[in-house]
């Protein structure tokens, strides 16, 4: 057997971060009485503020912006876009997401399943960008936290994917070789070819289907078939 440890993403590619969002948003949406202030449709509500978020972190992974930026204005610059300035209401939407999303335990399909059948196998880690204290609660209100033997979360280390960095810094902490490592991620950019830059196998998780622009160790668009290839 080839691999002995296998790294894999939190977000996205475990713990289902776009259904843990929407609940948290929708939330707060009823809980701040965002109708009340004119923000009379959820969904486009969702629609702006997701792609402003996805904005913030791309500033933030590339030292662009701060994490209170993150944090606070993603949903100060939302509600902007439908004509709410309010400081306040962004600052308690700011700590309300992170206190309720965190704890929601949405996973991808069969993803217990397949933890299951690779820890009787392999040592299972786990390296993820975001905010430390974040990814921890996740881990522990999903229930995934017992299947992994070291957790590496880019905040505590000082450095995040697609830095190579990181993955050194994991297969350090599991005290092994890269020819003894494969890393299951759904970002191209950050897992992929993170885990490509520091020598690493890989398997692309890509449930949308999305083009693949580069050579890839293994493609998959369902956890179970981990089952087949390891």
């Amino acid at each position: 057997m080839k691999y002995k440890h296998i790294f894999f993403d939190l977000d996205h590619t475990l713990w289902d971060f776009e259904t843990n969002s929407v609940n948290a948003l929708k939330q707060l949406y009823e809980t701040e009485k965002l109708l009340e202030k004119g923000i009379v449709n959820f969904d486009n509500f969702h629609r702006r503020y997701k792609y402003i978020n996805d904005r913030y972190w791309a500033k933030y992974h590339h030292g662009h912006a701060t994490k209170a930026q993150v944090r606070v204005n993603r949903f100060l610059d939302a509600l902007h876009e439908f004509g709410v300035k309010d400081a306040d209401l962004a600052e308690r939407m700011a700590q309300g997401y992170l206190d309720i999303s965190p704890k929601l335990n949405a996973l991808f399909p069969d993803t217990v399943e397949v933890l299951q059948y690779l820890q009787s196998k392999y040592t299972l880690h786990l390296i993820t960008n975001g905010f430390a204290e974040v990814q921890w609660i996740k881990l522990e209100h999903s229930g995934l936290r017992p299947f992994f033997e070291h957790i590496v979360i880019s905040e505590e280390v000082g450095t995040q994917k697609p830095n190579k960095e990181i993955f050194e810094i994991a297969m350090q902490r599991a005290n092994t070789v890269v020819d003894a490592c494969i890393m299951i991620g759904d970002n191209f950019n950050t897992d992929i070819l993170g885990a490509k830059n520091a020598g690493m196998d890989q398997i692309f998780f890509n449930p949308k289907k999305d083009r693949v622009r580069d050579t890839v160790t293994h493609v998959i668009t369902e956890l179970k078939e981990l089952k087949e290839i390891l």
